[in-house]
C-alpha cells in the first residue's frame, strides 16, 4: 500500500511525540512475550486482523522484543470467555467488546455501544474530553484487568431478516441473534434474543434456530454468508451507531510490563483503531453494492418500529439504573454529553452530509 506524504505526516507526528517521551526513551532490552486471545475468528480480516496489527505495530516498535502472539477465538479459549481469561491470568491479554460482558456488569455497554447513542467520533470525545474515561476505569478495575482501546467498526447495519418487518408486532417470538443491549431492548418487543459467536451465527440461521441476525455491516455479513439464508437486509443501525473494542490486559501483567512498553502498546492499539474504522468505511461502500447486486432487499425500518425500539432502550437504561448505582452514575454523565453531542452534530455534520447527498443527486 502506498503512503501519501500527507497520510504519513500525522502518525509520523503522533511517533515522533511519542519516541519524544520519557517512557519511550527508556531502552531496554528486555524480552516480553506474551499471548493474545481474541473474540472473533480469522476468517474475520478486519476485526480479527486489528489482533494482528497490534501484534505486528508492537514488534516493530521494540525490534522484536516486545511480542504479542495472537489467537482466533476457540484457539485458547472460547470467543465470549475473553474477559474471563485475562482475568484469571490464563493470557496476558484478549480483544474483545464489552457488550459480551454485561451480565457480569451492565455497565460495560457504555465502552461498547449502547443504542441510539453515540457515533465514533462522539465516544472519543466521551472518553478524551469528557469523564468517559475515568468512569469506565472504575468498571474495569473492579474487574482486574485494564482496557485501552483498540478497534472501531463504525455504523452498523440494524441485521438480516427472513421476513419484512412492517409493525413492532413483528419482533414477538423472533428469534434474533444480538449482542449487547439490543437484545435487552428486542425482548421488550416479545423478541427472543440469542447472544452467538460470529462464527457459529451462519450455522444457526441457516438451520432456522434463528429467525434473524445483526453482526456488524456488508463487508463481514458478506463474508459470513448471511445474504444466502435471509433475504431483508435493514437499515438504519439505530441499535450500534458504533462498536469499540478493547484490548483487555491483566492489571499484574500490565503492571509489571516496562513503560517504555507500555507506551508502545498503547500506541499500537490507538493505530488499529483508527486503521479498522478506516476499513470498514471503504469496505462496506463497496460490499453494500455487491449484495444489493446479488438480490439482497435494502429495507428501511419505518418510523413506527424506530419510536418503538427508542421506548423500549429508554425503559431498559432507567431499569438498570434502578438495579445498580454504578450503571446509574455512569448513565446520568453519558446522557447529559449525547445530548449535547447530537444536538451539535445536527447543526453540523448531518445537516451536511444531507445537503451533499441532495445534491450529489440533482
Amino acid at each position: 500500500m502506498s503512503v501519501t506524504r500527507r497520510q504519513f505526516a500525522p502518525a509520523a507526528a503522533s511517533l515522533a511525540a511519542l519516541s519524544a517521551s520519557p517512557a519511550f526513551g527508556q531502552q531496554t532490552s528486555e524480552t516480553v512475550k506474551w499471548r493474545l486471545t481474541s473474540s472473533f475468528p480469522k476468517s474475520l480480516d478486519t476485526l480479527y486482523g486489528a489482533a494482528q496489527t497490534i501484534a505486528r505495530v508492537t514488534g516493530e516498535m521494540t525490534d522484536g522484543k516486545f511480542e504479542l502472539r495472537a489467537f482466533g477465538a476457540g484457539e485458547i479459549v472460547p470467543g465470549l470467555q475473553v474477559l474471563d481469561a485475562v482475568a484469571n491470568g490464563t493470557v496476558e491479554c484478549g480483544q474483545t467488546y464489552t457488550g459480551y460482558y454485561i451480565g457480569k456488569n451492565p455497565t460495560f455497554i457504555f465502552d461498547g455501544s449502547v443504542p441510539f447513542g453515540f457515533t465514533p467520533r462522539m465516544h472519543n470525545a466521551w472518553m478524551m474530553f469528557g469523564d468517559g474515561r475515568k468512569l469506565m476505569d472504575e468498571v474495569y478495575d473492579s474487574f482486574n484487568v485494564v482496557a485501552l482501546p483498540c478497534g472501531q467498526t463504525g455504523g452498523q447495519m440494524f441485521g438480516w431478516f427472513r421476513k419484512e418487518l412492517k409493525t413492532p408486532a413483528d419482533f414477538v417470538g423472533l428469534k434474533m441473534r444480538t449482542a449487547g443491549f439490543g437484545g435487552k431492548v428486542m425482548t421488550k418487543l416479545g423478541a427472543v434474543p440469542q447472544q452467538t459467536a460470529g462464527g457459529d451465527i451462519y450455522p444457526a440461521l441457516e438451520r432456522g434456530t434463528i429467525d434473524a441476525c445483526e453482526w456488524v455491516g456488508p463487508y463481514d455479513d458478506e463474508k459470513l454468508g448471511f445474504n444466502k439464508v435471509a433475504k431483508y437486509y435493514y437499515t438504519p443501525g439505530v441499535m450500534e451507531l458504533e462498536a469499540v473494542n478493547q484490548l483487555f490486559i491483566g492489571k499484574a501483567a500490565w503492571a509489571a510490563l516496562p513503560p517504555r512498553y507500555q507506551a508502545v502498546l498503547k500506541y499500537a492499539c490507538n493505530y488499529a483503531m483508527t486503521e479498522m474504522l478506516a476499513s470498514y468505511d471503504a469496505k462496506n461502500a463497496v460490499a453494500i453494492a455487491r449484495l444489493v447486486a446479488a438480490g439482497t432487499q435494502l429495507s428501511v425500518l419505518n418510523d413506527e418500529i424506530i419510536k418503538a425500539l427508542r421506548v423500549a432502550l429508554e425503559a431498559v437504561l432507567d431499569e438498570e439504573a434502578a438495579q445498580n448505582e454504578q450503571f446509574k452514575k455512569v448513565l446520568a454523565n453519558w446522557r447529559q454529553f449525547r445530548a449535547s453531542q447530537h444536538r451539535w452534530f445536527s447543526i453540523a455534520d448531518t445537516r451536511a452530509e444531507n445537503a451533499v447527498y441532495r445534491s450529489d443527486r440533482t
